[in-house]
Formats: structure tokens, sequence, C-alpha cells
């Protein structure tokens, strides 16, 4: 085990499936000489080569574009776009090209790229550079979807979508950059997609957590029984296509409630899908309506003091716990 930041332990595995496999190619705005916009990619030019690591234009749909050319021809590319807003660009190649070419060819042809992006609000960047986006992903059969809270998740995950068939959208929150934690230097330590995480076990209300929410869920779990006795069991989905819903359900069926976290907007997102879930699959289990906690339904502001209301935080999953179990007092607050 080595104490690693969340981007080094993204670098290396990027640098273990590079010397791993000749056919990884990394493709990307700024990844090679400036070493990332998050500094993801440091270092990796001058140990691989421009070859293998290569600095693109501005475009992001031709950039994703060259990568799913590059996959159906037998690389396994990773392509870096600088925040998930800039996806939207690209969006005819993610969707039309990179999920449906193997059902369109019959399955003669597979598209094993990945294509990695921050996301996240807490930086003043503002709306266009600023959102969650994983609802949009989540929709579009073809794609695989994972959202690690964790380093030792980021390594393991990004490690497996590389060696995957399938196209991956890995998203990595801006704010968990810089969170230091213990990793495993194996390099076949990989997270198997499909396998939620248990974060923290409880009995009173089940709190699934995406993304960084999984973090801000364990933090209100802590208080919720320091502060209220109320012992709360935190998931964190690691991947949401594929889903571990029977990880969720399973707990659901031990606590009897459930509150969703997630950055997102509400409508439409990945709370409104998994509660229609939970409460399709585990109604006779519910002893509340599922709880959702989501980001305003807003463009993110660029004002500090705005944005800081515009997304989650720990009281707001502390509110809805307590709401969901109907305990008195229960403080306001939440989406």
């Amino acid at each position: 085990m080595a104490q690693m930041r969340y981007r080094e332990a993204l670098n290396a595995a990027l640098r273990e499936e590079l010397a791993r496999d000749e056919r990884v190619v990394l493709m990307g705005e700024d990844i090679g000489v400036f070493g990332g916009a998050f500094k993801v990619t440091d270092g990796l030019l001058e140990e691989f080569g421009e070859r293998r690591v290569r600095d693109t234009p501005i475009s992001e749909n031709t950039i994703v574009g060259l990568g799913v050319g590059a996959a159906m021809t037998g690389l396994r590319p990773v392509v870096e776009l600088m925040t998930i807003n800039f996806s939207l660009l690209a969006f005819d190649q993610i969707v039309n090209s990179a999920a449906h070419i193997r059902y369109m060819f019959g399955g003669q042809v597979s598209v094993p790229l990945v294509v990695r992006m921050p996301q996240g609000a807490g930086h003043q960047l503002g709306p266009t550079h600023s959102h969650c986006f994983e609802a949009l992903f989540l929709h579009v059969p073809g794609l695989l979807v994972a959202a690690p809270a964790t380093a030792a998740d980021a390594k393991g995950l990004l490690k497996a979508a590389i060696r995957d068939d399938n196209p991956v959208i890995f998203l990595e929150h801006e704010s968990l950059y810089g969170v230091s934690e213990e990793v495993s230097d194996g390099e076949e330590q990989l997270v198997r997609f499909g396998r939620a995480r248990t974060a923290r076990e409880g009995s009173d209300v089940t709190i699934v957590g995406v993304s960084r929410m999984a973090r801000t869920s364990e933090r209100a779990a802590a208080t919720l029984a320091d502060e209220h006795d109320v012992s709360a069991e935190v998931i964190d989905p690691r991947t949401l296509r594929p889903l571990d819903l029977d990880t969720i359900l399973t707990s659901v069926a031990k606590t009897n409630r459930c509150v969703i976290v997630e950055e997102g907007w509400p409508h439409g997102g990945v709370g409104a899908n998994l509660a229609a879930l939970i409460s399709e699959q585990a109604f006779d289990d519910l002893d509340a309506p599922v709880r959702r906690v989501s980001g305003a339904d807003v463009p993110m502001p660029y004002s500090k003091p705005l944005e800081d209301t515009a997304y989650p935080h720990e009281g707001d999953v502390v509110a809805a716990a307590l709401a969901v179990l109907e305990r008195p007092g229960a403080p306001g607050g939440g989406s």
C-alpha cells in the first residue's frame, strides 16, 4: 500500500496500463507537455513518448472521433476531455458512434475506448465548467459509466476500464483530485464494474451517495451517529452502468428507509432513476418514501456563496435522513 492523491492514483493506473499493453494510447488537450489540466498525465509524455501520449487540437468532437476510430482498428485509447461540459461538443461521437458501433456492426468490431472527464462544483468555474452529467451518459445503452469516489477506486476502476472491450465514460470529480488515501501499489488490483462499495454499515437508513457525494454522505453518517443516535449505512455505487442494484436493495431491506444523494440536477437525474428502481423492487421493504438530495435546479452560479448553496452539503444529507426517519425537530434543508 502507498499513500496517493486521487490524481496520482489515476496517473499510476495510466502508467501501469501504458507499460503493460502497447495498444494503450492517450489523447487530449494539453495532456502531454503540460501534463494535463489537473496534472493527471504528468510525466507520461517523457516516459512513453509522443507516439503513445498525444496532444490534440481544441476540438472535442474530433478528439473523441479519433479515439473511436483508433479503438475500432485495434488500439485502446484513453481520451481526456478538459471538463465534462465540453463533452456536449462530442455527443455525436460518444452516442452515435462509440456507444452504438458494436451493435450496428453485429458485434464484428468493438470500441474499447475510455473517455475521462472531470466534473463538479466548488471551484467558481461557472455554469459551463461545473456540472455533473452522469445522467446524460447513464441514459445511453452501449456505454459503461464509472464515477469513483476514492483514490483506490479511481485506480482500480480506470485499469478495469482500459481493459474492457466496451466504451467507458470515466467521471472524476475535480474536488477529489487532491484527496490523499491508501492505495494498493499492485499492478493487478482492479476494481470490477458493477460492484458497489459499502462505505459504512448501519441499520436505520440507507444513504446512497454518487461520486463526491459518497464522501459527503460518509461525513453526514458520522454526524448522524454522533449527534442524533442514527445508524446510517452508506453505499457508493462506484459504477452506474452496470449498477449493483442488489447491494442497494439488500441494504434497504435491512434499514427500510433510503436517501439518495447526487450533485446533478434533480429532474431526470441519477437519483430519480435509483428512486424508481428502489420503489419498484423494494416497495414492501420501505417504511417511508425514498428521499432525494440533489443539486439545485439552476445553472451553476459563479458567485461563491451562491455556488455553495447550489450543491449538497453534509447538513442537507443529515436533514434528509432525519426527515425520512420522521424524527421530531429534523432540521430543514435538502433539495
